[in-house]
């Protein structure tokens, strides 16, 4: 069973710190706090069985509060109990139309959802019926586990305040459509979610250069502009490459269209160039075979990609 540990020394009183204090009330959190005087109630060694009970709380509300602990560096990183994974869904459908009278019944029957709901309004304030029907499908109908949608709900906080600042946070609509796709991409697990965050903060930090390579640094992306910049950053594209691909649109276009420089760099990954020499490379070897004639002006290819 999971523990924390806190290293205190045997001449140590059990006090709090300033430096904790500020902690605890900048991470906002009650529970978190509630928790921490818990463990030093403890001498700083518990049993996290012991504490659940001793707090009359669920499992997925210690969690939530382990996890706050740890985000402020006033805990270890937990040991995870070993899990069978959750099976995913049979299919992603539209969520179904939840009544008043449903949503009440599982927040009596069901104290995970109960606890869950409680930890997103914290974040994201009071919820409306219909936002808390969303959230009741992420969590019943998709099948996303507790501890995952909570996770889901900080990354789209996390997301949106990367975006537009500090303050800003999504609405359920925005964290129910990325929802869906955490279910298509069968992240039910902490373990699995907390891997496809990493490697989507990686390929978020590709947008930058990117916007810099389209003449449009200096404002953030926008959500339609970021399903290009998230394909480019997977295709591995630098953003040298992608200069050029805005350079090619712009003198085909005498303006600049997604679309078109997407087929560009389409077409570049299919025939597996993706650096600037190799771009350049292909094209010498292009211009040196005889020219063919065509009606389209050679741009069959991305009269295609424009059509898909």
């Amino acid at each position: 069973m999971a523990g924390y540990v806190l290293h205190l020394s045997t001449e140590e009183n059990i006090t709090l710190s300033s430096a904790t204090v500020k902690r605890l009330i900048a991470g906002g959190s009650g529970d978190a706090a509630l928790l921490y005087l818990a463990i030093l109630h403890a001498r700083g060694a518990a049993d996290s069985g012991k504490l659940a009970r001793e707090l009359k709380w669920d499992e997925t509300r210690l969690r939530a509060a382990e996890q706050a602990l740890y985000e402020m560096k006033l805990v270890g990183a937990p040991e995870k109990k070993e899990e069978a994974p959750l099976p995913p869904p049979q299919q992603l459908s539209e969520p179904p139309e939840y009544t008043r009278e449903d949503i009440a019944r599982k927040l009596e029957g069901d104290g995970r959802f109960a606890c869950l709901l409680r930890e997103v309004e914290h974040k994201l304030g009071p919820l409306s019926t219909p936002s808390v029907k969303k959230l009741l499908g992420l969590y019943e109908n998709l099948g996303l586990p507790a501890d995952v949608v909570y996770t889901l709900v900080n990354y789209c906080i996390a997301k949106k305040e990367q975006q537009f600042g500090e303050g800003r946070l999504p609405n359920m609509r925005e964290i129910e459509k990325e929802g869906y796709v955490w279910a298509r991409k069968e992240l039910f697990s902490i373990e699995k979610a907390s891997e496809y965050m990493k490697r989507e903060q990686a390929l978020r930090g590709r947008y930058p250069e990117y916007m810099a390579a389209l003449q449009m640094q200096g404002r953030a992306s926008a959500p339609s502009e970021e399903k290009y910049l998230s394909a480019w950053a997977e295709m591995g594209f630098p953003a040298d490459t992608v200069s050029e691909a805005y350079d090619r649109t712009i003198l085909h276009c005498h303006e600049f269209r997604w679309p078109y420089c997407n087929g560009i760099l389409k077409r570049w990954h299919e025939k597996g160039l993706h650096t600037l020499a190799e771009v350049r490379a292909e094209n010498a070897r292009e211009q040196s075979k005889p020219k063919k004639n065509t009606n389209d002006g050679g741009n069959a290819w991305m009269k295609e990609y424009l059509n898909q």
